[in-house]
């Protein structure tokens, strides 16, 4: 963990410093990250908001020498990726209601109890939609939201082929946002360098 630390810190040293500031602000959501699903039915959405701090971090370092612009595209696409791990974490907590019930913590599936099945369908709507927006902002081109189009299919897939009761499903869904990332980053590059 120290050597993992150290690491981060010769990141940090390497970043302007408005975007060390920006890196710094993540540790307060870090921190409070572990007590969640004590206070919230909703610890994924915290979850979501600290894994993908670092876009706004990587924002703040290009950004700062194009004038910070953008700001209403990186926010479209941060949003969205909260709203993807909320889905894809939900999928993960479905593996654990029994204990989590059993043991009082809360979690985003059992919130949405019996409409798992629909709450998640939503939070990955809301993740094209979201990352369509930002893209739209960044880019004006239908060609360049049809981007999304693989991501959009695989999530979907995993919507239609997910089965709360085998206790091996979810946990292979799960795992497949690994393919749902890649699609997203090879999305991103298309639109980053394919237009340029």
């Amino acid at each position: 963990m120290v050597s993992l630390c150290l690491i981060g810190l010769v990141v940090l040293f390497q970043l302007e410093w408005q975007a060390q500031l920006v890196a710094l602000a993540s540790l307060a959501l870090v921190a409070a990250y572990p007590f969640m699903k004590r206070i919230t039915w909703w610890p994924q959405a915290w979850l979501g908001m600290v894994f993908n701090w670092g876009l706004l971090v990587g924002w703040a370092q290009t950004g700062y020498a194009s004038g910070l612009n953008q700001l209403d595209a990186i926010a479209a696409l941060y949003v969205g990726c909260v709203t993807w791990v909320i889905g894809y974490d939900t999928i993960y907590a479905l593996q654990d209601r029994e204990d989590d019930a059993l043991v009082g913590i809360r979690s985003s599936a059992l919130r949405m109890g019996a409409k798992v099945h629909v709450g998640i369908a939503l939070f990955y709507a809301a993740t094209i939609g979201l990352w369509a927006l930002g893209i739209w902002l960044y880019r004006p081109d239908w060609i360049a939201v049809l981007t999304l189009l693989p991501v959009a299919l695989h999530l979907l897939w995993q919507v239609a082929t997910l089965d709360p009761q085998d206790p091996t499903n979810p946990l292979g869904r799960f795992r497949s946002n690994r393919w749902a990332g890649t699609l997203m980053a090879l999305a991103c590059f298309v639109v980053g360098n394919a237009y340029s």
